[in-house]
């Protein structure tokens, strides 16, 4: 952050930071042109199925169409908008005294909060890449859609609209946000701003002193560290969820559409799981370096550290899984009892209980190796350098 004349700016490195909001709105505007794009093409060629057979099959990629980009794409929508609010909280409460200052030097709230929509850029970023991989995957999905020749043959074209509402739209639409809820946390007395709270410490000392277990005060440090962390718990929950529901989801479509569907389900879960539980991790560590610093000083291993600070999401993590195993299934059936249930030679779909523990398996070793990694930073954290801040 610099000042520029009269003007506060949020640097680009800054927006930078929100990697994950480029990710997952990537994803969402890639499967959601693909499809969308799709349905746009086959309304074209409506007038030309002569068949019953090729009008049922037409009436079930409509409303594939329409389940997709709903459930997929309005899913994604909502946990994008969560994180940019997230990181914009983040930024606001890294950053309070500088802007406690500007706004003691007179600056307003919206002149500050209007050069938030640099946050925007990251939105832009994602859903440019995820529109133009759509249209580089589209003509192989396209003919994947009609192996069985049951529908016209359908040519790929472009449509203005759909670049409005992917990638202009999304990009002015989180811009906003960013300028408003910037607006609105900046509504404060610049005294709160430019403080700076040393609860922390006085917690851990606190505890030390009055309580003569260090597993009661490690148990209770852990409950706290993820009261306070709300958010963080959203997106250890969400990739979670993403990891169980796209593995899961992938090995299906192999059966139910084609390896290619199954090999993007498969790409999109992990990118989004990997980036999203990251993200969630580093932000865990990095808010709470002075607990850590403070734990140390007072002679707790780099075990209970770690302990008190990151065995608290375990749980949630395996709640994102089972939810996600459900989701998949409920998913899955829709689509089979549902929208293709008068469509001739699709096979039923069954839960797959040796897939949900290969996926399983493969989830707790990641998060697990995941967690260590994360483990192995806390010894990398210098004590003197936290005390000097």
């Amino acid at each position: 952050m610099r000042l520029a004349g009269d003007d506060m700016i949020v640097g680009i490195k800054d927006a930078a930071k929100l990697i994950g909001i480029s990710v997952i709105s990537c994803c969402a505007v890639f499967v959601c042109t693909l499809f969308l794009n799709f349905y746009f093409d086959i309304l074209s060629v409506k007038n030309e199925i002569t068949s019953e057979l090729s009008m049922f099959y037409y009436n079930a990629q409509v409303s594939t169409v329409k389940v997709v980009c709903l459930v997929s794409g309005g899913c994604l929508f909502i946990t994008s908008v969560v994180m940019l609010i997230f990181y914009i909280k983040h930024y606001i409460d890294t950053h309070k005294k500088e802007l406690g200052i500007l706004k003691a030097l007179g600056y307003t709230n919206f002149k500050i909060a209007k050069n938030f929509w640099v946050f925007g850029i990251s939105t832009f970023i994602g859903t440019a890449i995820g529109f133009g991989g759509a249209f580089i995957l589209m003509p192989k999905f396209y003919e994947l859609q009609n192996e069985d020749k049951l529908l016209p043959k359908i040519s790929v074209h472009f449509y203005p609209t759909v670049f409005v509402y992917f990638v202009i739209l999304p990009t002015v639409i989180f811009a906003a946000i960013a300028i408003f809820y910037a607006w609105y946390k900046l509504k404060k007395p610049v005294l709160n701003l430019l403080k700076d709270s040393l609860h922390t410490t006085a917690k851990i000392k606190k505890h030390k002193t009055d309580k003569n277990s260090e597993c009661s005060f490690i148990n209770e440090l852990k409950k706290n560290t993820i009261k306070s962390k709300k958010t963080l718990t959203f997106f250890i929950i969400f990739a979670s969820f993403c990891f169980s529901a796209m593995t899961q989801m992938s090995f299906s479509m192999k059966d139910l559409s084609s390896e290619m569907m199954g090999a993007m389900m498969l790409l999109i879960g992990i990118a989004l799981a990997f980036t999203t539980l990251l993200l969630a991790i580093t932000t865990v560590i990095n808010g709470n370096t002075k607990t850590i610093a403070m734990m140390r000083v007072f002679g707790y291993s780099q075990k209970e550290c770690s302990k008190a600070i990151l065995s608290g999401y375990r749980p949630m993590s395996y709640i994102g899984f089972a939810v996600g195993t459900v989701y998949q299934y409920v998913l899955l059936r829709i689509m089979v009892d549902i929208v293709f249930k008068d469509v001739e030679n699709v096979p039923a779909y069954e839960f797959d209980f040796p897939v949900m523990l290969i996926s399983l398996a493969a989830f707790v070793v990641i998060y697990e190796a995941v967690m260590h990694i994360y483990s192995e930073r806390i010894k990398k954290i210098s004590v003197k350098e936290i005390m000097l801040e």
